[in-house]
């Protein structure tokens, strides 16, 4: 394991926040009008960002206890020149950063419904984003506290700072202040679930010098190939796939701005929202599914790769095993809370690890063929866990090495309101947040080439069935196509969907700089020399 310092880098890169009790959280954005008020705006924000030092889980557990509140920011390319960072350094950043997600949006299949001349009012406006902050709380009420404490620092400065608006909220409003999101609740508790009813942020990737259970390497790390299963078969994957200034996994240090403190422990970070058509998705499930065998949820596993509980379809193929398994699983985890003493727990989490890693644990070398999990699906698009390369020695005898060098930390979580009616019209969705030492080779690359394009997989024109930018047009059937494989023993043929629309739409982003704390002082101070 590679030594982090924790201290420096932003919290949300090695927590994801919902699994530590933030359901809440706000989206802020910022215009700099001058840029040594904008330093000064970021002087006094540095004091209140949150780095990735570990809590306290209880008195036993080494780290400070979990602050009520967290808060990270991160800056678009005009905004590191709004606040006067050197040419130099600025001619350091990669192209696709400084184009942005608007003038990418033909490689991102921004398209349709999804193009930017619908997207939200704040990414269609003459005044472009600058700077993103983002809450993260235990409480709506700490959220609106922090919000309002950044807010005070623009009272009699509002020539050089701007919060900007143009959200879309509940009612067709379209003139907000901020995003807010939250976790779905069920029976009073939040939940991990999104607005489709799956349930979401289960496989994380898991690289050198992260400060969690190393247990999260199953799943989350790298294949080696001396083991297909177990935790002598994985590695965990190179920092320098997700943190500037680090070795990837082409033993290489990721492109990277100037001058290196202004990169090291810093990373790129995708906004997306992320509207969820729920009513064109439920009708689509209860019509073809009343023909696919195994019915409508079925139907759904198959669409994804998981079962709505979260589990493989290429570990558990029917409906009962994967409810057995969910079973297991949650008694495992309340297991945990329940018991007496120190060591019972620790045996507890023992448990629950080696139980939780069924859920990602898994690979497709028993399914080249699709016939438990379609190659088309969702979580095998977006990581094929080596399957493409098998048959074929991988690149530094690493069986995933192509998939390795793509994948990326996604943060995230729902927003709006979708358990009243379940229709398209409304605001809900997800807030899609990817972390990525490169954009165009990571984040860029599954979206265009796994996402839009079947050819990586042999599946011609056809798209993500979930994420996929089907064709829309008014007045048009829906284009969307999926074939659902059968195994080599089935007599059965192949089940094809067809006329899938578009389940998902773009309601605006961009790409940002997520830069460590060092290398944010030093914008705030003015300080950067690319010499």
């Amino acid at each position: 394991m590679s030594m982090l310092d924790l201290h420096d880098i932003q919290g949300s890169i090695l927590k994801p926040y919902g699994r530590y009790g933030f359901p809440k959280a706000r989206f802020l954005f910022f215009r700099v009008d001058d840029g040594e008020r904008g330093r000064g705006f970021v002087r006094r924000l540095v004091s209140c960002i949150t780095a990735s030092t570990p809590w306290a889980a209880d008195g036993s557990s080494p780290g400070t206890p979990a602050p009520a509140v967290t808060t990270n920011v991160a800056f678009t390319y005009r905004g590191l020149r709004a606040l006067g960072i050197p040419r130099d350094s600025l001619q350091s950043f990669p192209d696709e950063f400084a184009m942005g997600m608007r003038d990418r949006r033909d490689i991102l299949g921004d398209d349709g419904k999804s193009a930017p001349e619908h997207w939200d009012p704040i990414w269609q406006s003459e005044e472009p984003v600058h700077i993103l902050i983002w809450i993260n709380g235990q409480t709506l009420e700490e959220v609106d506290k922090r919000h309002r404490e950044i807010r005070g620092w623009l009272v009699g400065d509002s020539q050089g700072v701007q919060e900007l608006v143009g959200h879309r909220g509940p009612g067709g409003r379209d003139d907000l202040a901020y995003q807010d999101g939250s976790a779905i609740y069920i029976d009073g508790k939040p939940s991990a679930k999104e607005h489709f009813g799956y349930t979401d942020g289960i496989s994380n990737p898991f690289f050198k010098g992260m400060n969690s259970h190393e247990s999260n390497v199953l799943g989350g790390g790298k294949v080696t190939g001396r083991s297909p299963h177990g935790r002598d078969g994985w590695e965990p994957l190179e920092t320098g796939e997700f943190l500037l200034g680090y070795k990837d996994e082409a033993k290489e240090n990721p492109e990277a701005p100037s001058p290196e403190l202004l990169a090291r422990n810093g990373t790129y970070l995708v906004y997306r929202k992320l509207h969820q058509n729920v009513g064109s998705f439920d009708r689509y499930l209860n019509e073809v599914g009343n023909d696919f065998p195994g019915g409508k949820e079925a139907l759904a596993a198959k669409f994804t790769g998981r079962w709505r509980n979260g589990a493989p379809i290429t570990t558990f193929p029917t409906e009962r095993e994967a409810d057995e398994f969910g079973a297991r699983w949650l008694r495992a985890k309340e297991a945990i809370v329940a018991a007496p003493d120190s060591a019972a727990r620790l045996a507890a989490k023992k448990q629950f690890g080696e139980l939780n890693a069924e859920f990602t644990a898994f690979d497709y070398k028993d399914d080249l063929a699709g016939g438990r999990c379609p190659i088309g699906s969702h979580i095998r698009r977006s990581n094929p866990r080596g399957s493409l390369e098998l048959g074929q020695k991988g690149a530094f005898d690493t069986p995933g090495a192509l998939s390795n060098r793509r994948r990326i930390l996604r943060r995230g979580v729902p927003y709006g309101d979708s358990s009243k009616e379940r229709v398209d019209s409304g605001d809900h969705g997800v807030i899609f947040m990817a972390l990525n030492a490169s954009i165009r080779r990571q984040f860029e690359f599954v979206q265009q080439q796994w996402m839009i394009y079947g050819n990586d997989f042999r599946l011609a024109n056809d798209k993500d069935p979930i994420a996929g930018n089907h064709a829309d047009a008014p007045g048009k059937e829906p284009d969307g196509r999926m074939v659902i494989q059968t195994g080599p023993r089935d007599t059965a043929p192949p089940f094809i969907c067809s006329r899938i629309p578009r389940f998902v739409e773009t309601r605006g982003g961009d790409y940002f700089f997520m830069p460590s704390l060092t290398a944010l002082r030093m914008i705030g101070d003015g300080s950067i020399d690319p010499t």
